[in-house]
């Protein structure tokens, strides 16, 4: 290959280096990129997304364009020699200015975006989101929607994620009570933890915000459209991380009104008689409710646990010896070990509901019934 030949190659190669960048970025469009936004936020960071990887190939072309054109210009066998830049203020000059502007160009819109994440003034909703392991508790503390909670679990039974049968794609995603939130309203949400570090985050709102035992911290999000949005926990926070959905459902205002209104209907109609004896046939359904969607996923379904780590249950000396130790380790958990506590996630009818049916499933039969007012002492 004559020297004409050997340059004319090098303006076709740039041309696949650029092409294959360019194939692989509007790939990654379809399949391996961000999910679809759903908000003016989470747009700004997909497009930013994209401009740094434009300029970042720009700079990979330029760079590795440089260093092959010089080995290859300059190799030995061409008579080339080595070149010394020492004391040289023109490529001092250079290789300062260059990078520093290459600088500006990336942190400008970075920096407009993380001052526009962090201005949570202005809310119309503010919701409280508690993570514990595992599962979410909502609080809306502001806004329409004031003073309804409620717990968020993984709605998918364990025996069904563990066996072979077909699964919906959406099966560790799914949830038994959604975050609803109406559309083109700016929604304050408030994050802390019960017992480690979790981390909310719904990747189409552009939304990830740690949740820290003993602190506050805020974000927020304004959807743009109607629909489903799907998120987990996105630190690693134990044993059940990976069963921790978040799913935030985007309705209009009339839809939203509507479920305000259910919700408080609802509440006030779970709202249990604190004077109220319960038999054990109505304490033993509802415990089992309460047993799978918060104790399940650590002791089993069976009760068998899943030791050290859970200890098992059926025959243990917990669920099998006195009352007032198994009411203390359920309300106030135990500190050090991964039993959580309780006491603020559950009412006082639903912990001497599960409390009851542990003492009296499997082979534990102890006959014993803990009522609400025993709980409510304990307290």
């Amino acid at each position: 290959m004559t020297k004409q030949a050997r340059w004319a190659s090098v303006p076709r190669l740039a041309g696949l280096l650029v092409l294959a960048a360019v194939s692989g970025l509007a790939q990654a469009e379809y399949k391996f990129n961000f999910q679809e936004p759903a908000t003016k936020m989470a747009r700004e960071v997909y497009d930013m997304h994209i401009w740094m990887m434009w300029v970042c190939t720009i700079i990979f072309v330029a760079v590795f364009g440089v260093m092959f054109y010089s080995v290859f210009r300059h190799r030995k066998s061409q008579g080339g020699k080595l070149a010394t830049f020492h004391e040289s203020t023109k490529v001092e000059v250079i290789w300062t200015v260059v990078p520093f502007i290459i600088l500006v160009i990336m942190v400008w819109p970075v920096t407009e975006a993380l001052l526009d994440m962090r201005d949570t003034s202005s809310p119309d909703i503010t919701v409280k989101v508690t993570g514990y392991q595992w599962k979410w508790g909502y609080d809306y503390l502001r806004g329409e929607g004031e003073g309804i909670k409620f717990l968020s679990v993984l709605s998918t039974p364990q025996d069904q994620i563990h066996n072979k049968a077909p699964k919906d794609e959406h099966y560790l995603l799914e949830v038994n009570n959604s975050l609803v939130v109406p559309v083109n309203k700016k929604i304050r949400i408030l994050t802390t933890a019960n017992d480690v570090i979790h981390s909310w985050s719904v990747p189409a709102f552009a939304v990830k915000q740690d949740a820290v035992p003993g602190f506050i911290r805020d974000t927020w999000f304004r959807a743009d459209r109607e629909g489903v949005f799907r998120g987990q926990c996105s630190e690693l926070c134990g044993q059940g991380h990976g069963f921790m959905p978040i799913v935030v459902e985007v309705v209009s205002q009339d839809k939203y009104t509507a479920w305000v209104d259910e919700q408080k209907k609802k509440m006030a109609a779970e709202a249990d008689d604190p004077n109220k004896v319960w038999t054990m046939p109505e304490l033993l359904k509802r415990g089992a409710a309460v047993y799978a969607q918060n104790c399940a996923a650590c002791h089993q379904p069976t009760g068998k646990g899943l030791p050290p780590a859970f200890p098992a249950l059926d025959g243990s000396k917990v669920a099998t010896g006195p009352k007032a130790e198994h009411i203390k380790t359920v309300v106030g958990g135990r500190p050090g070990t991964a039993m959580a506590a309780f006491g603020k996630q559950l009412s006082d009818a639903d912990i001497a509901a599960v409390i009851t049916y542990e003492r009296n499933t499997w082979s534990n039969k102890t006959g014993d019934i803990v009522q609400p007012s025993e709980i409510k002492a304990a307290r």
